[in-house]
């Protein structure tokens, strides 16, 4: 799937996942939430496509560009520590 700016998003894992893919958890919905910004606004000030960062909101992103994260943050003035964290296994 592709951006308003040409830029690759994939699907695949669930927001955090135990299966091997990955562990990160995002907290897209609760940034937005406190700055009182919904996912359509922030898709119309980044140009980035509604569809696109709802999989990023979801978790069901497996990489996201560094150029649309910088546009996420600054948009948002916050860090990727902000929108990201990390679950350890329960081993």
């Amino acid at each position: 799937m592709s951006s308003d700016r040409g830029e690759r998003i994939e699907h695949g894992a669930p927001r955090t996942s135990d299966d091997g893919d990955h562990r990160i958890v995002v907290h897209l919905a609760e940034v937005l939430e406190r700055r009182g910004m919904t996912l359509t606004e922030l898709s119309e000030r980044i140009g980035v496509t509604l569809a696109n960062l709802s999989i990023l909101k979801t978790g069901k992103a497996r990489a996201v560009r560094f150029t649309t994260l910088t546009a996420i943050c600054e948009a948002l003035d916050t860090t990727p520590a902000e929108l990201f964290s990390y679950e350890p296994r329960d081993d």
